[in-house]
């Protein structure tokens, strides 16, 4: 573990994995220290914003050092089910990929509890994690122009839903009708960290 300050309200804390950033982030979402005023996970990182009028920063330092990742990271946190039509375009190249037949995808997909680990690319973009890797893929060789809003894919050991139109390199296995981004929504982001979510075939 490495930590590091960030500008003057923040303290980044370096770690050897994701496994590391979620139990970190658990831990310290169940117990913040005084004066943290949101924790940001990202891949290998956890950041922590501070309020500058209240913050300990060396308190608080020595609070993440000592503090117990927690053994499990989803069971007491909200869960989610997105509907998804599995039409994708390469939801045969997934299967190619994988091994499987295009069924056993979409029936791996939906078998499994998913979690969001962190936020990224775009508002509202989840990175989700499930404990198979059967359906690791990687990205396409040739991103898209243009990837339809709601659209659910796979690259890597993640798999993400668009939350808007843009372009991207993920291969897609369908499409949900939720809308993952809404200002007018509180929260905006349906796919926080911690979310456990379950994908459910619709037709």
């Amino acid at each position: 573990m490495r930590v590091l300050p960030c500008a003057d309200s923040g303290l980044l804390v370096e770690l050897d994995d994701l496994d590391e950033v979620r139990r970190l982030h658990a831990a310290l979402r169940e117990a913040p220290p005084p004066g943290v005023l949101d924790l940001v996970p990202a891949a290998r990182t956890l950041l922590l914003r501070l309020d500058p009028l209240r913050a300990d920063v060396a308190e608080i330092e020595q609070v993440v050092r000592r503090v117990r990742p927690a053994e499990t990271t989803s069971h007491d946190s909200e869960s989610l089910v997105i509907p998804v039509s599995y039409d994708g375009e390469d939801l045969d190249e997934v299967a190619r990929l994988t091994g499987l037949t295009p069924r056993q995808v979409i029936a791996e997909h939906t078998g499994v509890e998913w979690t969001v680990a962190f936020g990224g690319f775009a508002p509202g973009f989840g990175y989700l994690t499930c404990d198979s890797n059967r359906l690791e893929v990687p990205r396409r060789t040739e991103s898209r122009t243009r990837v339809p809003s709601g659209a659910v894919a796979l690259a890597g050991a993640f798999s993400g839903v668009y939350p808007r139109e843009s372009p991207g390199g993920w291969q897609l296995i369908g499409r949900t009708e939720l809308e993952m981004w809404r200002v007018d929504r509180d929260p905006p982001a349906l796919l926080r960290p911690g979310v456990r979510v379950r994908f459910q075939e619709v037709a």
